[in-house]
Parts: C-alpha cells; structure tokens; sequence
C-alpha cells in the first residue's frame, strides 16, 4: 500500500510531466486545436521580445558627450537665472546638477539660496583708494595688482591663492566647493579664480573633477564599473532591465554595480559574492581551471569552449567537464545535463564565459577577414557569425546567475526545483549545441583552402542556432524573473502558462514527454506554412518541406 507522500509525489510527477507536455487532464480533448493555437502565440510573443530586445532604457556616453551636456546645463542655467556660467556652474554643482531642482530653489527663494550656495551679490570688505593691501594669510603688503579676491573683497596675495588652491585640488573633488580664505567668509571660489592663480597641472586636476562631478553627482548618470573604461552611462528608471550593456563589452547591473546578473536579484547576488569571496583564489584558479581525468588521473587544464572534454593519449577517456561523468552518459534527452546544474560549477561558466569573450574578440579582430578571404564573402555577409558569438557571451553569463538562484531555491519547493532545473537544461543543452557551431563547424571553413559548396547551409544553420538559443534562454530569464509563478503550490501549472514559459523548449516537451506524444503526427501537417516549410516541434525551425529530419536539433519531423 503506498503512502501518503509516495501518492503526493506521483501527483506532482504527473502533473509536472502534464506541464511539460502542455496537456491536463480537462484539455486533453482539445489538444490538436490547443496545438495549432499554441503555433500562432509563439510567433506573436517572439515578436513582442524581439521588439523588447531592441528597447534600450540608457545611453552610453563618451567624454564629448558629457562635456557637452555639461555646457548645455550651465548655458541654459546662466540663461533663465541671468547669471555668469561660473555662478550657475556652482549653482548646478550644489544641487548635483539638477536643472529643475535649481529653478525650484531659486525662484522659491533667492536669497535663501545665495547664501547656501556663496553667491554674493556685493563685496563684503572695499578698498577703493588703497594703493597697497595686506594680503589675509601671510600678512605682507603688496600692490593692488598683485592681491587677487572672491566676490566677498578679501585680500589675498597671489603666491598664498596658489599654495590655498594647490593644497584643496590635492585633496581631492572637495576642492569643487571651494571658498574664501577667510575663515568667516563664506563665499564660493568659482573655476574663474583657479584658472586665473593655479599651476597649469592643478587646473587639469581640476577641469578633471568638474567633468566627473557631472556623472558622479548626478544621480541618473553612473561611470561604467569596467578597470580602465571612459565611458559613462544615463539610465532612465524605471524603463525596464537595470541590465547596462557598455560599449567597452562590460554588461553590469545599474542599480548594485556588479557583473550583470539577470535573472537574479542583487540581493541574491550580494550573498553569493560573500558566500564565494571567503575562499582561496589560488584555490578558486585550480577549481576553474584543471581537474583530474577520472580514469588516469592525469590533470587537465580546459582549452576550448564546450563541455566535452577528450584526455590525451593513450587514455583517450571522454567526460563531462562539470561532472566528470563519461560523455557517452550525457545528451539532450537522457538527463546527463541536469545532474551537471549544481552551484559548484558557477565558477566553470564564469571561465565559460570569459573564454568566450576572448574568441569573440578574436573573431572580430581575426577570423572574420580570413574567413572572408577564405569564401570569398564579403565581412558585412559575416555578421551571423559575431551576432553567434555575442548571444553565446550572453547565455554564458546567464547560465553562470542561474547556478546562484538554483542554490538558494528552497529545498521544499520540490516542484519549482525541478522545473527550475528542466528548464536550465533545456537552456544548457541549446547553448552547448550553439557553440559546437561556432566554433568548431565555424573552423572547418577557416582551414578551407578555398570557398566551400555547403558554406551556405552553414550560415542557415548557425543562424537558426542563434535564434532558438536566444529564445531558449529569454524564456529561461523570464521564468526565473518571475518566480516560477507558472508552478503552483501542488507542483501543477496552467497549460497557457506552460506555452508562455517554455516557448520553443515547450513544444519540445510536448514532443518527446508523456502524452504530449499523441499530438505529433497529427499536427505535423498543420505545422507547414505558406511558403512549404515546417516548424520543429523540438526548436521551432522552419525546415524545408521535403526534409524528415531537422537540420538544426536532427530530431524527426
């Protein structure tokens, strides 16, 4: 007799199963025309992300870009308040360079703000007849012209500026609120007097601060986080991602700053950072970098992208790198990749990924000219090829994120758990089979000794490869964004959700999971569109007509 739990577990298996195949129980009836409707929703949610991808919620500036904005801000400023560009550059300084807040404040009350600010209307001290002035610090006299003042009239000589200048651009971007000498006088020492008594390497240092202040003060604005890059980005809140791509190739995350880290929150990111940040980096280098062959021992440093590693001779041994599992153990539908999805191999797609931006680089730098040179294709017919490697960097860093969100899954959500892991799989797989194509098919055409008769084909496969793996992943990001919501508390989810979540990955489940089977060969003829081609109910490519197998997963029509 089973128990309780042993009947609760073979429910949510059922249900589960029912979720991966798209059919309950009360729909089962109406398969075939839930099957043709499902073909038509794909097709209009693919567009609504392919119209998502190209809205971008921030703008990559360069230092022209700031300057000039900068310039805007001060003319418009010194133009509404009819003040000097000095007077309304430290107007905008105080109020982190908010033009609104600045109108707000001023027109509310002037005076109020003057004063807060050190704008004087008048001199505080006058000497109009003196022919000689005690300058304020060193107490020597000295001729009119060579006493130099703020707004306030307090005298100062010009090697005494030099040295009060000198010592507050050393110390850093405070030097921007500068004010008077006197310690009793408040008003504010504009960029017209540190042109005017600063040493030419003291006037860089601080035309350098006023710049950044812009971005740095600003609260829409942040520098790009990346060692050594120039740019900044102004972001709009509240637009979608907080996901910022850099022209420098950096992708961050605007709201903490980190490494670009969808679909997990920053706070998930901040725990696994601290988690991680505890151990050896000599340790973390030897995890990442080699492991033993687990049939001769021998250790082994990874050199190429993918998962399949062959040791050396005479062993020969193929495995798993994430594993150490025999590879004849692992492929798209025997469940070898979802033993392989643990949190200790996050480290493994971090160096995934970095390798991989380092063969993108190299294959816009390198490849691409020879290759063109090779098929005798002109390098803009090329772009499939970078547009490959750019979705693989991609999917590498969302894979990595994925292994932090699966480690702080609850344990109890048994359901959530493992669709959390099919649909990482289903991902993983995709992306293993993507980079297969780019790179090691992609090196058979770099080694030809002149255009190949099946380049062509290539392309259309490659092509096809990125698509189905962007999509296999937009769907994986957009479920975990969302929670998992699709699976309920009992371990069952609706069946339009399943359609929703799973896009290309779903009709692949319904192909080769439980009853999903009935539905192929009945919906097979409706899956042909106007121009003869059919849609894979595995990755959604369109095949030609006449082909029974497709040419981008080589399951059967």
């Amino acid at each position: 007799m089973e128990s309780e739990d042993d009947m609760h577990d073979a429910n949510d298996a059922e249900s589960l199963d029912d979720f991966y195949s798209g059919e309950t129980a009360a729909d089962s009836d109406d398969l075939d025309a839930a099957d043709y409707e499902f073909i038509d929703n794909y097709s209009d949610d693919s567009d609504d992300l392919t119209s998502h991808r190209h809205q971008q919620n921030y703008t990559i500036l360069t230092e022209a870009d700031i300057r000039q904005r900068q310039e805007d801000d001060i003319t418009r400023i010194s133009t509404v308040l009819s003040i000097s560009r000095v007077s309304a550059s430290i107007l905008l300084r105080h109020y982190y360079w908010s033009v609104s807040k600045v109108h707000d404040e001023w027109f509310a009350d002037e005076e109020k703000v003057r004063k807060a600010v050190g704008l004087l209307e008048k001199p505080v001290v006058q000497f109009p007849n003196a022919r000689e002035l005690t300058c304020g610090i060193c107490f020597e006299n000295y001729p009119r012209d060579r006493i130099s003042s703020a707004a306030c009239g307090h005298p100062f000589c010009g090697t005494c500026w030099a040295g009060y200048t000198s010592t507050a651009i050393t110390d850093g971007p405070g030097c921007l609120m500068l004010r008077c000498p006197d310690p009793t006088c408040g008003a504010a020492v504009g960029q017209d007097m540190i042109n005017l008594l600063a040493s030419d390497e003291d006037k860089e240092k601080y035309s350098r601060y006023f710049l950044r202040s812009y971005i740095e003060d600003n609260r829409k604005t942040k520098w790009c986080p990346a060692p050594g890059c120039d740019y900044a980005v102004d972001f709009i809140v509240g637009g979608g991602s907080y996901d910022v791509s850099c022209r420098c190739s950096y992708s961050f995350c605007w709201n903490c700053t980190e490494e670009a880290h969808r679909p997990v929150d920053c706070g998930t990111v901040a725990k696994w950072i601290l988690k991680n940040s505890a151990e050896s980096e000599n340790m973390n280098w030897i995890l990442a970098n080699s492991k033993p062959c687990p049939k001769c021992k021998r250790p082994i440093e990874k050199n190429q992208g993918c998962m399949h590693i062959t040791c050396t001779p005479p062993c020969k041994f193929e495995f798993c790198w994430l594993c150490l599992g025999a590879w004849s153990d692992h492929g798209e539908r025997t469940g070898g990749f979802y033993a392989c999805n643990r949190y200790e191999t996050a480290k493994q797609e971090g160096v995934s990924r970095q390798k991989a931006l380092a063969d993108l680089q190299q294959m816009q730098t390198v490849h691409i000219e020879k290759l063109s040179d090779r098929q005798c294709q002109p390098e803009s017919q090329l772009k499939f090829i970078t547009e490959a490697w750019l979705q693989i960097v991609e999917c590498r860093r969302v894979l990595k994120w994925t292994y932090a969100y699966g480690y702080y899954l609850p344990e109890h959500e048994h359901a959530k758990r493992q669709f959390f892991e099919y649909l990482q799989g289903e991902a993983e797989s995709g992306l293993e089979r993507l980079h297969q194509c780019a790179e090691k098919e992609l090196q058979t055409y770099l080694d030809a000794d002149g255009p190949s008769k099946d380049f062509n084909e290539f392309r259309t496969k490659l092509a096809g490869l990125t698509s189905v793996t962007r999509n296999y992943f937009e769907n994986l990001v957009r479920a975990l964004e969302n929670g998992l919501s699709d699976v309920d508390s009992r371990g069952a989810c609706s069946r339009t959700a399943s359609s929703k979540s799973l896009g290309g990955g779903s009709s692949k489940a319904r192909g080769g999971r439980g009853k999903g089977t009935s539905s192929r060969s009945s919906s097979s003829s409706r899956n042909l569109d106007d121009s003869g081609h059919w849609s894979c109910e595995h990755c959604t490519f369109a095949n030609a007509k006449s082909a029974t197998i497709c040419q981008i997963c080589q399951q059967r029509r």
